[in-house]
């Protein structure tokens, strides 16, 4: 009800959310200032951190993390202090206008949701306002080099998180969105993560970290059928089981869902944004 109350009051007030949404290193937060400044909007959220007017206002930046996974969940507001702290420093803000930037709409949703925003108006993808030729050089610097960008000066950065900085750089646009030229610091780091290379979970591994959750919690409900969905840092599972007959259903299979989702997140630090369980048979 609190949340519901929440999203009301956000309304309310007027307050819209933007997305800009695109796979990591394709130059969202590159472009992040020019698009704040085409709509007028006064808030971005990006990696873990609240940024008005190129300051960093809250929260804890995703690229001080050491590892890639600890980096995602950062991103995320998985952290209780870090999702309240930048949660009462929104409530304190007068603004109309907030985006949130993310790899997937999946994500932004999320974001707006944990921080109790109302989801997305309006979600822009990153191929809207980038040419291909720009999202591949992206991708490149992040690929190739590690560099990633963080759309505040190189002050606020050496402030905050002196040991990532790496570079400053001074974008001109001329001419963007009908507007004149204009010049934007923004701020080039390496972080810890991208010099250890990627990890990934796959699909296998997860299903048998599944199936013993399954047997850890009740060892008399079996797993029919998984299916995976992976939308960037997070995933959609389905599965389908079997229950004994007697069985008390709805108690025993919300502690199943929560017991699933705290362990998969807890151990591989990967986030379960839906988790869906469908009784296929009675046995």
């Amino acid at each position: 009800m609190m949340n519901i109350y929440r999203h009301l009051v956000w309304l309310l007030k007027g307050v819209k959310v933007f997305a800009l949404v695109g796979k990591s290193g394709t130059g969202k937060s590159f472009r992040a200032k020019l698009l704040a400044q085409k709509y007028g909007i006064e808030l971005i959220i990006d990696d873990g951190l609240l940024i008005r007017d190129q300051k960093i206002l809250a929260g804890r930046s995703a690229k001080k993390e050491q590892a890639y996974m600890a980096a995602v969940k950062t991103a995320m507001f998985h952290d209780k202090i870090h999702r309240r702290e930048v949660a009462q420093c929104l409530e304190r803000q007068k603004f109309q206008r907030i985006l949130i930037i993310g790899t997937s709409e999946g994500m932004v949703k999320k974001i707006a949701e944990t921080l109790r925003l109302p989801p997305p108006g309006k979600i822009i993808t990153i191929e809207d306002i980038a040419t291909e030729e720009e999202i591949q050089t992206a991708l490149h610097h992040r690929n190739v080099h590690g560099r990633h960008v963080i759309p505040v000066p190189s002050i606020e950065v050496k402030r905050n998180y002196p040991r990532t900085m790496a570079d400053s750089i001074k974008i001109f646009f001329k001419q963007q969105f009908g507007r004149g030229g204009e010049v934007f610091e923004k701020s080039v780091i390496r972080p810890e993560f991208s010099k250890k290379g990627e990890i990934s979970l796959s699909e296998s591994a997860l299903t048998q970290m599944l199936l013993h959750c399954l047997q850890e919690n009740n060892n008399q409900i079996k797993l029919r059928k998984v299916t995976i969905k992976n939308e960037g840092p997070s995933y959609h599972i389905d599965l389908a089981i079997s229950v004994p007959y007697g069985l008390e259903l709805i108690p025993n299979i919300n502690d199943l869902q929560a017991y699933i989702v705290a362990s998969i997140e807890r151990f591989t630090g990967i986030m379960i944004q839906e988790l869906n369980v469908t009784i296929d048979s009675i046995i």
